[in-house]
């Protein structure tokens, strides 16, 4: 298949620095390998949702010189796909609804941890509800070696998570009735064709469970790469909840500058004169930098 790559932020705000490495990494992949790159608005938690904040966002990345190749999609307009998924997961039994609260979860953690147990969901109601109300929707994960996920990742070398013990049966409908972000981005990728993903390494850990569903749903699995996040002072993810400031896009090849150094590429002073030069040598700078 023809290479597809896609940046996908939630419109919770405007991109700050650490999405536009996320953006500018997924970009260049694409380019380097004479690819498609998408935009896809992940507006699929509605209450955190900002209004506006979608195009401000598609706006941005064109005044960076990031332009789709393809219109760009938004999660909310793709609740059916979402359901024809989660459809068919049930009808093969593989997914039960669960009755716990948070602190109920939360509390029985503990306890397991107090016995020195796995720390994952501990599968309370899979056997049944005990006359519990349902709140949300889990995908059963099997148990043994069947539970272990390895896969090779372009930046972060060879991945091994054990379902089982490391997570436990996930959720993919939240008890606010909400889809879980999990399922709708696995049902996106592969609805989409998309054959290569290039995201920050904070999702690193969500991963193995996204191989585990889209085998379940028997769509392909991407080629993964998982760039270095950015931290603040504190050492904390770059995020609008660390109070990470907007970008400033009257000026972004400075930014743009900043965001290929944090990627370990190496530019030179022209690279600082316009976009074109700054594309132009960011993307061999890419391909010199990952080879996959």
């Amino acid at each position: 298949m023809s290479y597809r790559g896609r940046f996908a932020p939630s419109p919770t705000g405007p991109l700050h620095f650490g999405s536009l490495v996320s953006a500018l990494a997924s970009w260049l992949d694409a380019r380097a390998h004479r690819g498609t790159w998408l935009v896809r608005i992940e507006d699929i938690d509605g209450p955190r949702t900002v209004p506006g904040a979608a195009q401000d966002i598609l706006d941005t990345l064109e005044r960076f010189g990031m332009v789709a190749d393809e219109p760009p999609v938004w999660q909310s307009q793709r609740m059916a796909l979402y359901q024809q998924a989660f459809e068919r997961l049930r009808a093969s039994g593989l997914i039960y609804p669960c009755g716990c609260t948070r602190k109920e979860i939360a509390d029985s953690l503990v306890r397991a941890h107090a016995r020195h147990t796995t720390l994952a969901y501990p599968g309370t109601c899979r056997g049944g509800l005990n006359g519990k109300p349902a709140r949300a929707w889990r995908l059963r994960v099997p148990d043994g070696e069947d539970a272990i996920v390895t896969f090779d990742d372009g930046w972060q070398g060879t991945q091994t998570q054990n379902l089982a013990t490391e997570v436990g049966d996930f959720v993919l409908r939240r008890a606010d009735d909400q889809w879980a972000y999990q399922l709708a981005v696995v049902v996106d990728d592969a609805d989409q064709g998309i054959t290569h993903i290039v995201r920050g390494a904070d999702l690193l850990d969500s991963t193995a469970r996204q191989i585990y569903l889209q085998r379940c749903l028997e769509v392909p699995s991407p080629s993964y790469l998982h760039v270095p996040v950015v931290t603040n002072a504190d050492g904390d993810k770059l995020s609008k909840q660390t109070g990470a400031l907007a970008l400033n896009t009257t000026q972004p090849l400075v930014a743009l500058n900043d965001a290929a150094t944090h990627l370990g590429l190496r530019m030179s002073d022209a690279a600082a004169t316009s976009l074109d030069a700054f594309y132009a040598e960011a993307i061999t700078a890419w391909s010199a930098r990952v080879k996959r």
